[in-house]
């Protein structure tokens, strides 16, 4: 009878720290749906489905960036550069395509510059023993130099062909899904199912969870933290290719500080700094919370912009704790 019972608190355990793993995206999820009901009660249309849409299409580049930001956080690292890479990014595509280089060779050069990067800076962590932070800060002084190189002013992109691309869209009533959130969702999906679905995305979670577990199991520890930031520079690439959409144009002080927005959306989406833990779901509710504060500080109108910064900083702050008591439970 002891044994059954023993039995028994075992598997109630492991149910209960299976459930744990959910609790900072539960957490996220309800700070969401409880700005749309605040929204929702204290502003006309705040629901209506015309803002609804402006948040996917106003944020679709972010929501790309803190994607390639999931895979490198959940191993433990952190990737600074994202935000020069996606301005780099941008400068490429409207200088190329400013001097008549056929859109069919800009978009894979532009998306191959941050690849490149992230290579190089993955290269860096593993092989040379390098720190994330100093190796990708390098990658953020590189890329954004590279900016002032290609394009020191704006670049406006006239091209017909991107422009209809920037122009396509699917209206439904007031629903409104453009090209970038298109790309953006796609992108998503193929995050969810590598990580979920696939051995890379279970080694990933395994060097979060613990390097040298890791590399006792045999898993491809080395590749998997390289390809991650290669990953983080494939995707703020495509980024900053969006942002261009968004802009129709590129700019080498585009994307300032956005790395500092995609890191807080994928803590605040509930994945651990110290890695081994998160969703990519949950990132991108995160980057619909930081998109719901700016809306609401506009819906405000009395507010200043700065307030965005000082919420998003608290909610930032709540959720690092949380995290920190997780993981010493965890422990």
């Amino acid at each position: 009878m002891s044994t059954a019972t023993a039995t028994i608190a075992k598997s109630a355990s492991r149910k209960l720290s299976l459930d744990r793993r959910y609790l900072p995206v539960l957490g996220t999820i309800i700070v969401f749906l409880l700005m749309l009901v605040i929204g929702g009660v204290r502003y006309e249309n705040f629901l209506s489905p015309a803002v609804i849409s402006n948040l996917f299409i106003n944020n679709a580049h972010l929501i790309v960036l803190a994607t390639g930001m999931t895979f490198v956080i959940l191993t433990g690292g952190i990737d600074l550069s994202v935000g020069a890479v996606l301005a780099l990014s941008s400068v490429i595509t409207a200088a190329l395509l400013q001097a008549g280089v056929p859109l069919i060779l800009v978009l894979p050069i532009a998306l191959l510059a941050g690849s490149i990067i992230g290579l190089g800076m993955g290269v860096m962590i593993q092989y040379f023993d390098v720190q994330p932070f100093v190796a990708t800060l390098a990658g953020m002084f590189l890329a954004r130099g590279l900016c002032f190189i290609f394009a020191p002013e704006s670049v406006p992109i006239r091209d017909e062909g991107f422009i209809a691309i920037t122009n396509w869209g699917l209206s439904t009533g007031r629903w409104r899904i453009t090209a970038a959130v298109v790309i953006a969702l796609i992108v998503v999906a193929c995050a969810w199912w590598i990580l979920h679905r696939t051995r890379f995305g279970r080694t990933v979670y395994a060097v979060g969870g613990g390097e040298s577990s890791a590399t006792l199991m045999g898993l491809r520890v080395a590749r998997t933290k390289v390809t991650v930031y290669v990953i983080s520079g494939t995707c703020a690439s495509l980024g900053g290719i969006l942002f261009a959409m968004f802009s129709r144009s590129g700019y080498a002080l585009t994307g300032v500080g956005m790395e500092l927005d995609a890191i807080a959306a994928v803590v605040i989406g509930g994945t651990l700094l110290v890695g081994g833990m998160g969703f990519v779901l949950g990132s991108v509710v995160g980057v619909m919370v930081l998109g719901l504060i700016q809306t609401i500080i506009t819906f405000e109108g009395t507010l200043s912009s700065w307030w965005t910064k000082i919420v998003i900083g608290v909610l930032l702050l709540i959720f690092v704790i949380l995290q920190r008591i997780l993981s010493l439970r965890r422990t």
